[in-house]
């Protein structure tokens, strides 16, 4: 029987960010998927629901990736609950 959670396959962008490997966005649910870098090979990667697709273009846009996250996502666990997926 298999125990593996099902969940959405989001396509990541790598960015340039020493905290950030990739990033990217599935609209239709409004998660956000964040890529971590690891040491070797693919790091972590984490889904943070009810991302607004504005908020979204800023982290894109915005000149330090992991700034961004460090100021305005990773504080509001409540507004953005997130899931590790693999």
């Amino acid at each position: 029987m298999n125990t593996e959670t099902k969940h959405q396959e989001i396509p990541v962008t790598p960015v340039e960010s020493s905290q950030i490997a990739a990033i990217g966005y599935d609209a239709g649910t409004s998660t956000l998927a964040i890529q971590f870098p690891a040491k070797t090979g693919a790091g972590s990667v984490y889904h943070y629901a009810n991302f607004e697709a504005e908020r979204y273009a800023d982290f894109l846009a915005a000149e330090s990736k992991g700034s961004f996250f460090g100021k305005y996502i990773k504080p509001f666990k409540d507004r953005y609950p997130y899931k590790k997926v693999s």
